[in-house]
């Protein structure tokens, strides 16, 4: 899994007060922290122990690292502390902020990502899982949650970009559609009406299988309010990136999108290739500088998928 933890912080790092008031809400002194790999954070990323035993996770990062990652941390505070127990996530169990860092400290989920290319039984327990969630998170009543369309407004304009400016190497086929390509991107958009709290950012870094089987889903500071099938296909994308299964085949099998209209999921599937392969365009963000190359193994991935449901 392509990640930034070259470049990312330790809890060793952290100024003093950060780790005190990260100890204050554990009761606790830490003793034992461990860096977790994965994702594109620069912040710290550690799972702890304290001098009693207890273990929990600690995030943590200042506009040093990167200058928007302080705000997702406090929009994920806002977030994690609304979740409903019944949602298949950590607890949060307090943050800190300075006006400068940021921390989150939450419970310990003891477990793994899902092996990459995917395993057949762990999709179909991750699948399940975002089901129960989809219900458990609908309706959704945490309103600092922007709707998905205004989220991804930008986003979804990808194309609209690209076509001004088409890269030399974009796919021919492409080149020759983005009329169609943008319409669809619009119609896109316009779908993605709901009452339902979505993560948006789900994939197998941003997934825990636990010592029991049962999964978690960890990192909210995308979510939003938007359709109960907008999670189940964004694993989808991350099962065309990395493979093992045919996503096309795999859709219909989607109990949240049946009766949703199939020109509507591609409509979004244009929007996010559209999203990545723009963005794959610019400098990489201060402090993390693999998320470009990311972004464009995903757009390459999803422009594989993409003609099959033009078609």
């Amino acid at each position: 899994m392509t990640n930034a933890t070259k470049s990312r912080i330790r809890w060793s790092d952290l100024p003093d007060a950060v780790r005190a008031a990260a100890e204050d809400i554990l009761g606790d002194r830490v003793v034992e922290a461990v860096s977790q790999p994965g994702g594109f954070s620069p912040g710290t990323a550690d799972r702890v122990r304290t001098a009693g035993g207890r273990r929990a996770f600690v995030k943590a990062v200042s506009p040093a690292q990167n200058d928007r990652s302080p705000g997702l941390h406090r929009t994920e505070a806002l977030i994690a502390a609304a979740l409903p127990p019944a949602a298949p996530a950590p607890r949060l169990l307090g943050s800190y902020d300075d006006g400068d860092w940021v921390a989150l400290v939450f419970t310990d989920v003891e477990g793994r990502h899902p092996v990459t290319p995917w395993d057949a039984d762990e999709l179909r327990v991750v699948l399940s899982t975002l089901e129960v969630m989809a219900d458990t998170l609908t309706p959704t009543s945490i309103a600092v949650a922007p709707t998905a369309a205004e989220q991804l407004a930008a986003d979804f304009a990808g194309w609209r970009r690209i076509a001004e400016d088409p890269p030399p190497d974009l796919a021919p086929w492409a080149r020759a559609r983005l009329p169609e390509l943008c319409a669809a991107a619009d119609r896109g958009l316009t779908a993605l009406t709901g009452e339902t709290l979505c993560h948006l950012d789900i994939r197998a870094d941003n997934l825990l299988i636990g010592l029991d089987g049962t999964v978690s889903v960890v990192d909210w500071p995308w979510a939003c309010r938007g359709p109960a099938w907008l999670d189940s296909l964004m694993i989808l994308i991350n099962v065309q990136l990395h493979g093992g299964h045919d996503p096309e085949e795999l859709l219909p099998e989607l109990p949240l999108a049946a009766g949703v209209h199939p020109a509507d999921l591609t409509g979004v599937l244009a929007g996010f290739t559209g999203f990545f392969l723009d963005a794959a365009r610019r400098p990489p963000p201060p402090g993390i500088p693999t998320v470009r190359a990311f972004q464009r193994a995903q757009g390459d991935a999803l422009l594989r998928w993409l003609p099959r449901r033009l078609r």
